[in-house]
């Protein structure tokens, strides 16, 4: 899952979604201070999934000590969007699973995949089928298979490097076999 992008959360400080107790019954949130939301309307987001959106008591809000760490906005109370209630605890229990070390274990061979997937469609046009029929539609699939691996055997040939930001759990034993 996408981690929190909001600025509180990148920035490490400041009160993220994390920080306020949420009641899923009544729609309601309690912020760090001990402040309650007003409303909690149900609306659709602009990908059309419902979302639930919680707003605070605007004079309470703007007279607070600590609104600087909740809003960047001058005098508007702190807003919030929900995911519906169980969407919410699945997306939050979700982001600390992928917080350990077991999930990272779990989760690198797929990593891979997805690194071959998207050579396949931005390199090789994978997404864009040429033909009409299942018969070459799959032909195009083995063909695009096909030449995926013989892109990354030439790379390999050719010891073409890898994007810095990359680098193969093959790779880096290589500076270990040249200390045995």
């Amino acid at each position: 899952m996408r981690s929190d992008v909001s600025w509180q959360a990148k920035a490490g400080q400041g009160f993220d979604l994390a920080a306020f107790v949420i009641d899923g019954e009544s729609q309601q949130v309690i912020c760090p201070t001990g402040q309650t939301s007003v409303d909690g309307t149900p609306v659709r987001d602009p990908w059309g999934n419902n979302t639930i959106h919680v707003g605070f008591h605007r004079p309470t809000c703007a007279v607070c000590s600590r609104h600087p760490l909740c809003t960047r906005a001058k005098t508007d109370p702190r807003e919030i969007t929900l995911r519906p209630r169980p969407l919410h605890e699945a997306l939050q229990n979700a982001r600390r699973q992928q917080e350990t070390e077991a999930w990272r274990a779990r989760y690198g061979p797929r990593a891979g995949v997805e690194g071959t997937l998207s050579q396949a469609a931005r390199a090789f046009g994978l997404r864009r089928c040429r033909s009409i029929g299942l018969a070459k539609t799959q032909l195009q699939y083995v063909f695009t298979v096909i030449a995926v691996n013989v892109a990354r055997v030439d790379a390999w040939l050719t010891e073409r490097p890898w994007a810095k930001t990359r680098r193969s759990a093959f790779a880096s034993l290589a500076p270990l076999a040249g200390a045995a």
